[in-house]
């Protein structure tokens, strides 16, 4: 039966998951370890927070789950998912955009454009992990949050008259039975196991220009995102700075 320990094993990477890709969940592992939550916000130059009224599309949530076998291996588990996405939409709209503002979704018709942005998002949410929060910077961001999703994006301001869009990135995963021996037994050899973590991104963008205004990295140690009541705590630290 699995357990409840949310656990990332990043000496075995996932088939076609790059090292590049895996440096949130390496860190996870070290700060994991110690305990330690780690959030990162930044702003977008000339940007302050969202003005009064303004509207925020939701995309889809980018979320996984997994549990990890003994040997190591992530397994995706589409129930705990299913689960976690709705925890995380109840949270967001207990929450709401602040400021007067409101959180819309994004429109459904349309499912290979939202999976692309997605997609794209995760790439870039990536990339701003590495060079900008990591310590391979670009000289040519000047420390700067420079980023854009392009201006697809603008098709979500048609669809929706939204001003802005959010997008959330989650991976989590559950520690099986197997999985806790192991820990022990590399425990007792003095050996460290990653002792759990959850690794999101989250980004606010202007649909008029693609830009990314705001981002949010968030390496956490411990939660649950399969109960809502943790899900709001987990969804608290992926949006904490939030300018609205």
């Amino acid at each position: 039966m699995e357990g409840a320990i949310p656990t990332y094993d990043l000496l075995r990477a996932p088939r076609g998951c790059s090292m590049v890709r895996l440096r949130p969940f390496l860190l996870a592992i070290a700060w994991g370890l110690a305990g330690v939550l780690a959030a990162q916000s930044h702003l977008a130059e000339g940007f302050t927070g969202l003005p009064g009224g303004a509207t925020v599309a939701v995309m889809p949530l980018d979320v996984e789950l997994y549990a990890v076998t003994a040997g190591g291996v992530l397994e995706p588990r589409a129930e705990w998912t299913a689960k976690a996405v709705a925890n995380l939409k109840e949270a967001l709209r207990l929450r709401g955009a602040g400021q007067g503002g409101r959180f819309v979704p994004a429109p459904p018709g349309d499912g290979e454009l939202l999976a692309e942005l997605n997609h794209l998002h995760a790439a870039v949410a990536r990339a701003i992990d590495l060079h900008h929060f990591g310590t391979w910077k670009l000289p040519s961001k000047a420390g700067k949050l420079d980023w854009s999703l392009g201006e697809e994006v603008a098709e979500i301001r048609r669809q929706t008259s939204a001003d802005y869009a959010l997008f959330l990135y989650l991976r989590d995963s559950y520690a099986t039975g197997g999985r806790v021996a192991t820990m022990v037994l590399y425990a007792a050899l003095g050996v460290g196991v990653g002792g759990g973590a959850q690794v999101g991104y989250a980004s606010l963008v202007d649909l008029k220009t693609g830009r990314i205004l705001w981002f949010n990295e968030m390496v956490k140690a411990t939660g649950d995102v399969r109960e809502l009541e943790p899900a709001k705590t987990t969804l608290g630290h992926l949006l904490k700075a939030f300018p609205g």
